[in-house]
């Protein structure tokens, strides 16, 4: 065990993974209610010696932060449309098309906030790359994170976030902040 294992075992959380990970896939993370999530996606992975890549929006990536932030794996995201030329699916498809090792790290959410409206970005760029999506449980309520669940895309996002929402709908109440978690 790491030290960040043992940060996990200190603060009375554990982490499961019942999946065989690979170098190039998509890992969905949810719930997503609180910044505390990043660290302990963070300590969960590192945890296991794996690195893992995360968007990011760009706001956060200035000096000196920039270099932590891209050094962890961080992916600023350009919001302007005319700062950002090209869609940022394709530039990310082709990250994994041109790296041995990418675990892009998403929330499907995209805010901390209560949303109904999940991001499907991560769809297509999981089916865009040919890569699987992991299936991540961020549960405060059990102190325990788990992947264990492996989804392959089928090309249509509506059908294929009506599985995952409905994955996630028997963790209900495992976000930090349950009443900002819609599944």
């Amino acid at each position: 065990m790491n030290l960040w294992g043992y940060a996990l075992k200190l603060t009375g959380w554990k982490f499961d993974i019942n999946v065989t990970l690979c170098d190039k896939c998509v890992i969905c993370v949810a719930p997503h209610t609180s910044n505390l999530d990043f660290l302990l996606g963070v300590a969960a992975y590192k945890s296991i010696g794996r690195k893992f890549n995360f968007l990011m929006k760009s706001f956060w990536f200035f000096f000196p932060l920039k270099y932590l932030l891209r050094y962890m794996g961080g992916i600023p995201v350009v919001r302007s449309k005319e700062k950002h030329k090209g869609s940022l699916t394709e530039k990310v498809i082709e990250l994994f098309q041109r790296e041995k090792y990418v675990n892009l790290a998403v929330t499907p959410e995209g805010t901390r906030s209560a949303t109904d409206k999940w991001k499907t970005g991560f769809l297509y760029i999981a089916y865009g790359a040919k890569v699987p999506i992991f299936l991540a449980v961020l549960d405060y309520a059990g102190r325990h994170i788990l992947i264990d669940r492996e989804f392959i895309p089928s090309g249509d996002a509506e059908a294929d976030m009506r599985l995952i929402r409905e994955y996630y709908s028997k963790y209900n109440h495992a976000a930090r902040y349950p009443e900002k978690f819609i599944p």
